[in-house]
């Protein structure tokens, strides 16, 4: 992508949160006004009252930001604009001289901190009891609307164009030749990367994958009967999820602008959002979202849309998808791709293979949704399985 902002200049970053931030925050916390809730009614409505209130008194008197805050700053940040947007990143360089640049996109309602267990693997290998062979140079970008890269100023910021913008992140950056991985959003922008720069791209790996990777809509009885059962199954959990699970994707793609007042002014309300995300998108052995992902990094997820305000704006991501073109795939990737596919995920490969070239492909039977967050080694591994043959 030809990048026409005056400045590509890339700029040191440090977060350095005002304490009138984290002041007010506890204020709010401390002033919520709670709804009721039903008897009994656990989460099925949404957000158990319960589970939340707790959560929220824990956040308020326990969570320590800066400790977090420290623990991202351990690894070098920068920004920088392209295509008129401001574009965070973290950028680790492995000490390995022939480690391979690799691109990591988070989704949504993710951020950076979900690959923070996964980057020193990556990228040093060697000192986490790996094969120096398997390193890369890792850059973490927050998708621009999310975090530190939002909010965005001007509409068309879509998957399609984030995919562009990363293509110029990475020629910045001085690198011609390099991997990319995603999941959720993260699994359209990286397949989406790989169209946009097919000769810089070397391969794809994907989790939590959807577009271009299940059918978007009704399956004829013939080629279900040509499923595997585990594929039966991922059908029908994608049918539950169309049925009672798409309320989210419904609100964010047709008026993000009415949910983010509610959640840029409540951080109960922007907690409960999150969370309920978590509670039904991780491994369904986990009853609650902290037995799947540790609370404080949860924690730390909600604070990066919490402190930047960003929560609407990460939310028109969806409104850009629905209503411009040039997200969805309609040609055939020749990169080659990798699917992990973990115990919640719904991938079905004779989909996915209709628009890329599958190269790999894996079952696992546990981690979900959060792969990074939730088994990162299994993630890891596969990563590290899937490029070797790319080199």
């Amino acid at each position: 992508m030809a990048d026409n902002s005056a400045n590509q200049e890339i700029r040191p970053f440090r977060i350095e949160t005002a304490q009138t931030q984290l002041d007010d925050l506890r204020d709010r916390l401390a002033a919520t006004r709670w709804p009721d809730e039903l008897p009994g009614a656990g989460w099925a409505y949404g957000a158990s009252l319960p589970y939340i209130r707790d959560l929220a008194d824990y956040w308020r008197t326990a969570y320590d930001w800066r400790e977090h805050e420290a623990r991202l700053n351990e690894h070098p940040q920068f920004l920088t604009e392209i295509d008129g947007a401001q574009v965070h990143f973290l950028h680790v360089r492995s000490p390995e001289p022939d480690a391979l640049p690799l691109v990591l996109t988070h989704g949504w309602p993710g951020s950076i901190a979900e690959f923070l267990d996964v980057i020193g693997p990556l990228s040093d290998p060697r000192a986490h009891g790996g094969d120096p062979a398997d390193a890369f140079h890792v850059v973490v970008p927050s998708i621009p609307g999310f975090g530190f890269s939002g909010p965005t100023r001007e509409a068309g910021w879509n998957a399609g164009r984030v995919a562009r913008a990363w293509s110029e992140l990475m020629r910045r950056l001085g690198y011609e030749r390099y991997g990319a991985q995603g999941g959720d959003l993260g699994a359209i922008i990286s397949p989406a990367l790989g169209r946009v720069a097919p000769d810089a791209v070397v391969g794809i790996h994907v989790n939590a994958a959807s577009v271009g990777f299940i059918p978007l809509g009704p399956v004829p009885d013939d080629v279900v009967a040509g499923l595997t059962d585990i594929e039966k199954k991922r059908l029908s959990a994608i049918a539950a999820f169309m049925g009672d699970g798409f309320g989210f994707n419904a609100i964010q793609s047709t008026r993000p602008q009415t949910l983010a007042y509610g959640l840029t002014d409540s951080p109960v309300g922007q907690l409960a959002w999150i969370t309920e995300k978590f509670k039904e998108w991780t491994n369904a052995s986990a009853e609650l979202p902290h037995d799947a992902v540790d609370r404080d990094r949860l924690l730390t997820n909600v604070m990066l849309y919490w402190l930047t305000g960003t929560a609407g704006s990460a939310a028109r991501m969806y409104y850009e998808n629905a209503h411009t073109g040039d997200w969805f795939p309609t040609t055939r990737s020749s990169v080659p791709t990798g699917v992990a596919n973990f115990a919640e995920d719904v991938a079905i490969r004779s989909y996915a293979e209709e628009t890329n070239t599958i190269a790999h492909w894996s079952d696992f039977a546990s981690g979900g949704h959060f792969a990074a967050l939730e088994t990162p080694g299994l993630l890891i591994e596969d990563v590290r399985l899937f490029f070797r043959g790319l080199r």
